[in-house]
């Protein structure tokens, strides 16, 4: 969760969502406009450039390295891990280039997708390794390109001698690395031929059982010998070879005060550092907890939206039929997901109570706490905390969240919960809510909706292409902007009723693909997930007089109150 006029009646709308001849996010009259500056100036920049200033300034900075997994699993679990570590704001990663693991394959275990997965879905600069030896001139040149055109722009090019048991040279190891316990440290020893310091094997023989007392000390080391090279005026940054563990390499910069405990945000979504989207800075609110997802559709586009969405009357979205792509992946196992959203659902009842949970944080009738929707694949964002209370009342009734944001008037940019972009600006939000509710809850809405014109706009949808709206020549609606010194205002974030019909598409395929599908064949279980998938509606509201009270919360209490009255009241009037 997110971070969640027509004259006189009802206009049916229709829009083609099979895509158009478009490549950006605007039509071609609008291509001409000036560009907004970005909050975050540095996105284009080279990593040469950014090295030398962090340098020059004395800002310390943090690399990490890792390696290409075995196995898909464990490609979804480093892409997570990738998220998580990149909280923490290194200023590169390495991925190393692994000759027998077919590296510049399009296999989701290749070095080559990694470093572009870390590029493009995680937003993190990376420098792909490339090993030379037994490689022709056209296989290199061929990885280069194709390198290139995924968007990766730094090599670390090695020439990867292959070294036989004979010529290795062993010298004494005198550079200690995060021990994290005693087996993965003698097989290291294996590995390298090294030897351990004899100071070090006094200490851990006694502990040697202890993995957690072993990791600590082994941290205690590693922060002791950085302390020493960063205090010496001559080491500006610290590479970390992570071998795809986090938890020390994270307390190690912690105690080193290198980690971002509270890091920027130069955008309210996840950027990408695909140089291609360097200028990128609007996009639609429906993808705000699908990133990746949004990233993917687009990612054929030749120019990015920067400044303003436009009046786009056919954005080229690509299809999502790849629902099985590792970066698009849940990062739950299907066992896990079972737990969270019932073994066996009963009714839709069990499906409110799902996300009821999920609002609430707390255990299900199972025992076990639902981290996460098909449309949310992690906790709730913390500015959805203004909102809990609401969201809790409305899901337990049918009205099932997946997209809300508060309305916001003037917070300073640093604001540590909804604040983004550079320091010394205020941000806004309009309210927002996105949900699925029954087609009987959209009839009463409708009759609400009526007197709530033109402060809320509207946008209501379902499976078989029903489309209602009130928004206004089918025109963008900003609903996330900033001012900052000496900017123009930065509009990142827009309600776009085009884009919705694209998104609702991929909104509705989730419950068949990423929920319905975890039960059997005609199960009363999947039977209830297609009922609401074939029944339901997906609504989009947004209450445009942000410098008053949230409005949205009253028009589902009056929709309530319609339904609980007397039928009468309610009419037949349907959708």
């Amino acid at each position: 969760m997110v971070n969640q006029r027509v004259d006189g009646g009802w206009q049916a709308c229709r829009s083609d969502s099979s895509g158009g001849s478009n490549s950006s996010g605007e039509s071609s009259k609008d291509s001409s406009r000036c560009s907004t500056p970005l909050p975050d100036s540095d996105r284009g920049d080279r990593l040469r450039d950014k090295m030398r200033r962090r340098t020059e300034s004395g800002d310390r900075w943090f690399s990490l390295e890792f390696f290409p997994p075995r196995t898909a699993s464990g490609a979804v679990n480093l892409i997570s891990r990738f998220d998580r570590m990149g909280a923490g704001g290194p200023l590169f990663i390495d991925v190393t280039w692994h000759p027998a693991g077919d590296p510049g394959s399009d296999k989701e275990t290749s070095s080559m997708m990694i470093a572009s997965t870390a590029v493009n879905y995680c937003g993190l600069e990376s420098v792909l390794h490339l090993t030379c030896c037994n490689q022709t001139r056209e296989k290199i040149t061929g990885y280069l390109a194709k390198a290139k055109h995924l968007g990766l722009k730094n090599i670390m090019a090695l020439r990867g001698d292959l070294i036989s048991v004979n010529q290795l040279v062993v010298s004494r190891w005198t550079c200690p690395f995060v021990l994290q316990g005693y087996q993965s440290l003698r097989q290291l020893v294996k590995l390298s031929k090294l030897e351990v310091p004899e100071d070090i094997t006094k200490v851990i023989e006694p502990i040697k059982d202890n993995d957690a007392a072993i990791r600590n000390y082994g941290i205690h080391l590693a922060v002791e010998m950085c302390s020493i090279l960063l205090e010496s005026g001559n080491v500006p940054g610290l590479h970390f070879y992570t071998l795809n563990r986090e938890v020390a390499t994270m307390e190690v910069l912690r105690q080193l005060g290198l980690w971002l405990e509270d890091p920027r945000r130069p955008l309210p979504w996840a950027v990408s550092a695909n140089p291609k989207r360097k200028v990128e800075d609007v996009r639609p609110i429906f993808w705000a907890s699908r990133p990746k997802s949004y990233i993917y559709r687009t990612q054929e586009w030749d120019e990015f939206p920067n400044g303003r969405w436009g009046n786009s009357s056919s954005p080229a979205f690509g299809e999502l039929n790849d629902y099985y792509l590792f970066y698009l992946k849940s990062k739950s196992s299907k066992e896990a997901l079972l737990q969270m959203w019932g073994e066996e659902l009963k009714n839709e009842q069990s499906v409110f109570e799902v996300f009821t949970c999920y609002i609430t944080a707390q255990p299900n009738q199972s025992g076990h706490k639902v981290m996460c929707l098909p449309w949310n694949d992690d906790p709730l964002a913390p500015e959805t905390n203004f909102l809990k209370d609401q969201l809790e009342k409305v899901n337990r009734r049918g009205v099932l969240t997946i997209n809300s944001q508060p309305n916001i008037n003037g917070k300073p940019s640093t604001d540590p919960i909804v604040g983004w972009g550079p320091a010394g600006g205020y941000v806004f939000q309009k309210a927002y809510l996105e949900f699925f509710t029954s087609s009987e809850n959209v009839t009463a809405l409708l009759k609400v909706l009526k007197k709530y014109e033109p402060r809320v706009n509207y946008h209501i949808v379902n499976v078989h292409e029903q489309n209602l709206t009130n928004a206004a020549d089918m025109r963008p609606n900003a609903v996330t902007w900033g001012i900052f010194p000496g900017r123009e205002i930065v509009q990142p974030t827009v309600v776009d009723p085009v884009s919705f019909m694209f998104w609702k598409d991929e909104a509705f395929a989730l419950w068949i693909e990423q929920w319905a599908k975890l039960y059997e064949d005609e199960s009363p279980s999947r039977m209830i997930i297609k009922y609401i998938h074939d029944n339901y509606f997906l609504v989009n509201l947004v209450d445009n007089d942000f410098p008053l009270e949230n409005c949205l919360w009253q028009v589902i209490d009056d929709m309530f109150e319609l339904l609980d009255a007397p039928p009468e009241l309610l009419g037949t009037e349907t959708t």
